[in-house]
């Protein structure tokens, strides 16, 4: 793609984590998916405390990235609040309002049991 900066996708993943961080969301969970999935090479699932909050921490990562490294990002689920999947191409970040996170429990379909006992 053009304007693109070509970065690795760890270098990609601590830049999320990072502006995951400034924004406070709560309860980040990376996945490495390296061998497991052809989506991507890791999954990031984080929380946000309401609609608004899990909105603003979606349209600053996805700005960041497209300012800082000219990556554009696949975004779903903006206009509801609950649930925003940002697709950066190696890297999935999901954003979920609590309730919402719990309800999918996604992060147990990716995650080994024994990381799973640690994170809860």
């Amino acid at each position: 793609m053009a304007g693109q900066k070509d970065i690795s996708s760890e270098e990609l993943l601590a830049r999320i984590l990072k502006s995951l961080d400034d924004d406070k969301a709560e309860d980040v969970v990376q996945i490495d998916l390296r061998g497991k999935s052809e989506m991507g090479d890791y999954m990031v699932v984080c929380s946000g405390r309401s609609t608004r909050q899990v909105t603003a921490i979606s349209e600053k990562l996805v700005d960041a990235l497209k300012q800082e490294y000219g990556r554009l990002c696949k975004v779903e689920g903006k206009g509801a609040g609950d649930w925003v999947l940002i697709d950066t191409g190696d890297v999935i970040v999901h954003v979920f309002r609590p309730e919402v996170r719990e309800f999918y429990q996604l992060e147990k379909m990716w995650l080994p049991a024994s990381e799973q006992a640690q994170s809860n």
